[in-house]
């Protein structure tokens, strides 16, 4: 049976209150002395405080929860481990959730909305919104945070959303797509087949409209736009498509009047190892075919060769700096991200490396 709390009273000589009041974290903190005898007492009868009791006391759970896209992928990985790291130096424990596999029947949000309706019945401190925002919010997300910071919560996300009193931790995503293209721009290349992401993610709608307006203000056009999954499968299957959509004979990544190859520009790295998957599949090199771009530089690229083109985002930063706004909300720091480009072998002249 496990020891209850007022036995441990009743051995250290208090009431049940004052007992409470040093194991259950109250700031309302007797003398030194009796709160020394109270948890030697605590000690000697193997007494755990009970988390629930704790929380009421001190009007914190020591909980912060993240609710990331897909656990599995780097990108998320990275950010998670950010957060756990801030986390933890404020005492905190982090509640993780993914919203890949999708709830209430596959509607657009559900899975997240699940998420966050569990951390608020766990009555986490904060709730950090790492996945993607979309274009067009889940009306009762909205609904469910705003009752949530109107009651103390703290919520942050990555990249602007309608979610009312949410921190906002801006990340380039619009800049690192400029600098990116540009990049490849003076590297010579001309011809871009953009692998787009879901136009409904707001991170990988931004990211296209960077690469886009980039092109249009050299006077080019992507030879094509794709649209697939924000994953690996998502950037091999939305290749194959236009693989096989081309007129002709066996593709060989070269226009016949220029000579010029084309680049695979992914919205993200997942989407760009997907890609070069599928040229091999079809028997196609990389760069001397194809050339092949992604963004994020997630911390896996390190196994993959050849290396990949990339624009570098701090991830692990990201995460830092998201869980220093949900949780010390007073510390000043900055309230965006931006990065820089990474020249690898998959695409520029594969002499230029800025790692």
């Amino acid at each position: 049976m496990p020891v209850k709390l007022t036995e441990v009273a009743r051995l250290a000589g208090v009431s049940l209150a004052t007992a409470s009041r040093v194991l259950n974290g109250s700031s309302r903190t007797p003398a030194p002395d009796i709160a020394e005898r109270v948890r030697a007492a605590a000690e000697e009868l193997g007494y755990v405080a009970n988390a629930q009791a704790q929380a009421l006391a001190r009007s914190t759970t020591g909980l912060v929860g993240l609710v990331v896209h897909d656990i599995a992928d780097p990108y998320f990985s990275a950010i998670a481990h950010g957060v756990q790291q801030a986390a933890l130096a404020s005492g905190h424990q982090v509640l993780l959730a993914g919203t890949d596999l999708e709830g209430d029947a596959g509607s657009p949000g559900g899975a997240e909305l699940a998420a966050v309706n569990a951390f608020i019945s766990y009555r986490t401190d904060a709730i950090i919104l790492a996945a993607s925002r979309l274009l067009n919010e889940d009306a009762r997300l909205i609904k469910a945070l705003g009752r949530y910071t109107k009651n103390g919560g703290r919520v942050v996300t990555l990249g602007a959303s309608a979610i009312p009193d949410a921190q906002v931790l801006r990340v380039g995503h619009r800049e690192g797509a400029v600098a990116l293209v540009s990049a490849l721009l003076r590297q010579g290349m001309r011809r871009f087949v953009i692998l787009a992401g879901p136009h409904e993610r707001n991170t990988a709608r931004i990211r296209v409209q960077g690469f886009t307006e980039t092109l249009a203000a050299a006077g080019l056009e992507p030879v094509a736009v794709v649209e697939g999954a924000f994953t690996s499968q998502g950037g091999y299957d939305s290749t194959l498509a236009f693989l096989d959509s081309l007129d002709g004979g066996p593709f060989d990544g070269k226009d016949s009047q220029a000579g010029a190859p084309f680049c695979m520009l992914a919205a993200n790295d997942v989407m760009a190892l997907g890609a070069m998957a599928a040229l091999r599949s079809r028997g196609l090199r990389i760069p001397e075919d194809v050339q092949v771009a992604g963004f994020d530089d997630i911390p896996t690229l390190r196994d993959h060769f050849p290396g990949l083109t990339t624009y570098r985002l701090p991830l692990e930063e990201i995460g830092r700096l998201a869980a220093t706004m949900a949780l010390s909300p007073s510390t000043k720091q900055p309230s965006s991200v931006t990065g820089t480009v990474v020249l690898r072998e998959s695409a520029g002249d594969g002499t230029t490396h800025h790692d």
